[in-house]
């Protein structure tokens, strides 16, 4: 997929707010993964993202190429590393762990993930990844060796996300964490939204409609839900996405 055209699908002009389901590889069958987004397409989610932190299987391909086959919304790989690539995919937000201090994280990965995304095609969206604390040590947070920008310093998220919109990047991942114990604040959120003026993409940590809510009202361009809908199945998707749709 062209670049403009998937970056207009993911943050479309008019303004509206963006629903997307994350899948990892790693916590369900690849039958049930499809389940989740065929149900989350039916339910007016808008994309897809695939990806993890840590992935032990090596079917990262076929995933994607599965998934892409059951869907027809945007299907986007967010990497936990430089080995998660697929041409199958419409594209991927090309990450810099800029909240962190780590080389790796920085540019390492993505100077090894390069080359492949170009032969591939792959429409890359430059994107600044923040890791917010949430409470508790996350797989991001342990699997990076960085250290999360404290929940109470919203100034700090802010610097970083300023920098991110000054380097040229054209998204800010407000991340908490998968499996985190608190979302990202509102108060956060809200600060960042208005110090900068590209889009601010908010998850982790939001498992109800009044943690959707919460992260919209602040002004979040997408929210991305995860865990909550791994875990507590279709019927549970259905209820929070109806919530979702509902407010937006």
């Amino acid at each position: 997929m062209d670049k403009d055209i998937l970056y207009q699908k993911l943050f479309p002009v008019d303004g509206k707010q963006q629903v997307w389901v994350l899948i990892d590889p790693d916590t369900l069958p690849l039958d049930q993964l499809i389940d989740r987004v065929c149900k989350a397409e039916s339910e007016g989610v808008s994309a897809i993202l695939i990806g993890g932190s840590f992935l032990s299987q090596d079917n990262f391909d076929n995933t994607v190429m599965e998934i892409k086959a059951a869907c027809n919304i945007p299907v986007v790989i967010f990497p936990g590393s430089s080995r998660q690539l697929s041409k199958y995919a419409d594209g991927i937000l090309f990450t810099s762990l800029l909240s962190g201090r780590n080389p790796q994280y920085l540019i390492g990965e993505q100077v090894m993930a390069a080359p492949f995304i170009v032969k591939m095609g792959l429409a890359a969206i430059p994107t600044a990844y923040l890791l917010i604390e949430s409470g508790s040590a996350t797989s991001a947070q342990f699997v990076s060796n960085t250290q999360p920008i404290p929940r109470t310093k919203p100034q700090l998220a802010v610097a970083h996300a300023m920098a991110a919109e000054l380097f040229g990047m054209k998204a800010v991942y407000l991340e908490a964490g998968s499996g985190a114990d608190m979302a990202v604040p509102a108060s956060m959120i809200r600060a960042v939204v208005r110090h900068i003026n590209i889009p601010v993409i908010a998850g982790g940590g939001i498992r109800n409609v009044e943690d959707a809510h919460a992260a919209m009202e602040a002004g979040a361009s997408v929210i991305v839900i995860g865990t909550a809908v791994e875990q507590n199945g279709l019927d549970f998707m259905h209820e929070l996405l109806s919530g979702i749709n509902n407010f937006s």
